[in-house]
């Protein structure tokens, strides 16, 4: 990917975690950041690095994901624009155990251990914002738990679907679009593939959604919810 000038300091007063600094805050924290761009595919890092920064996306996907012994992945958690991630590890002080590439080409912000651990000695409060969104991370972790362990598949796969639905939308067929390939979202939801693809096939065969590709049409969104509490 071929490098564009990209403003550091003015992308980080947009994002809720740094809005609140200093002018003279943001702009040494912009200092120690670096851009990073990648193509569709590429490794942001491996399980046993060090982990010496934790990064923004500002553009394309991020996929987390672990393997095991058999090289079958696990993704953990896909990552947009707006959202950081490999904070946890950071301040573990330990090297990565688990994977992160691109989705897309993407672009990162890479920001820097040393220096964001001395603007929080400077400016207490970002520490804070910086737990309220571990806090938010680890909620929804909980929450994964609890869907995969008390809800079928089924279940997780339509209430993804009706998740993605806007509020407040009022078309009668509202459009998901997934952001990944279903394989990828499949393991996101703990499914294999073999068994989301039969789910969206009883599901269209139920006139529940229309399935186009990567978008599906929520045909009868309450029926669709019903469908799924059986």
């Amino acid at each position: 990917m071929q490098s564009e000038p990209f403003n550091i300091r003015s992308y980080l007063a947009q994002l809720p975690l740094f809005a609140d600094l200093a002018d003279a805050e943001r702009e040494r924290l912009a200092l120690a950041c670096e851009t990073r761009r990648l193509a569709r595919g590429d490794t942001v890092f491996r399980v046993g690095e060090p982990c010496l920064a934790f990064h923004v996306v500002v553009l394309g996907q991020v996929k987390l994901f672990v393997t095991n012994v058999d090289g079958q992945e696990k993704v953990i958690e896909l990552v947009g624009p707006g959202y950081s991630f490999a904070e946890a590890l950071m301040f573990l002080d330990k090297p990565y155990f688990l994977n992160a590439q691109t989705l897309a080409d993407t672009l990162l912000i890479n920001i820097r251990k040393d220096i964001l651990f001395r603007e929080i000695e400077h400016e207490p409060r970002l520490a804070m914002r910086m737990l309220a969104g571990l806090s938010r991370r680890l909620h929804g972790l909980v929450q994964d738990v609890e869907s995969y362990t008390l809800h079928s598949g089924m279940q997780r796969l339509i209430g993804y679907l009706l998740r993605e639905v806007q509020t407040g939308n009022d078309d009668p067929a509202p459009r998901v679009n997934l952001p990944v390939s279903k394989a990828t979202l499949a393991s996101r939801l703990s499914l294999t593939p073999e068994y989301f693809s039969r789910v969206l096939h009883e599901l269209q065969a139920q006139g529940l959604i229309a399935v186009h590709r990567r978008d599906i049409d929520i045909l009868d969104a309450r029926r669709l919810a019903a469908y799924g509490a059986r």
